[in-house]
């Protein structure tokens, strides 16, 4: 059984968290674990985390919650390109929602995609995510938002 779990980015696994990469055709989909690091050093509600299964490092997820209506994210998630294909993103996705239900205790929660990222559209709508059919005004990506029940 593989058990997904998080871990806050720190000293002693920032090294292996930034050796995370993605296979070439999917590079331009996402930014880099570095690109996500920075950001979050300079938004402090942006939570970056280490993906585990069975405690090895396999991937990075970053969420955070804004605002007076805690607008709740999932901004980030990818799994390392040698960890794909078993499974891993579909268990840390859904681990990661029911941990950003939990920790921000809202209902709904966001994220978005670009438009050509068939794949990961196709797992977040078999997950329960649904296109709100808008764009981000921010980066022209498509908007999903997922209701919990």
């Amino acid at each position: 059984m593989i058990e997904i779990s998080f871990q806050k980015i720190n000293a002693s696994n920032l090294a292996d968290v930034q050796k995370i990469s993605l296979h070439e055709t999917q590079k331009h989909f996402i930014e880099t674990v570095d690109d996500c690091l920075e950001e979050a050093a300079t938004v402090e509600e942006w939570r970056p985390v280490a993906i585990l299964a069975n405690k090895e490092i396999v991937g990075f997820a970053m969420y955070g919650s804004f605002g007076p209506q805690k607008d709740t994210w999932i901004d980030r998630i990818m799994i390392d390109k040698k960890h794909q294909g078993k499974g891993y993103g579909r268990r840390a996705m859904l681990a990661l929602m029911k941990r950003v239900v939990t920790e921000y205790d809202v209902s709904t929660i966001y994220l978005s995609l670009t438009e050509h990222n068939t794949v990961a559209r196709k797992l977040y709508e078999s997950i329960g995510f649904v296109y709100m059919n808008e764009k981000d005004p921010s980066n022209d990506e498509l908007m999903f938002h997922y209701i919990v029940k």
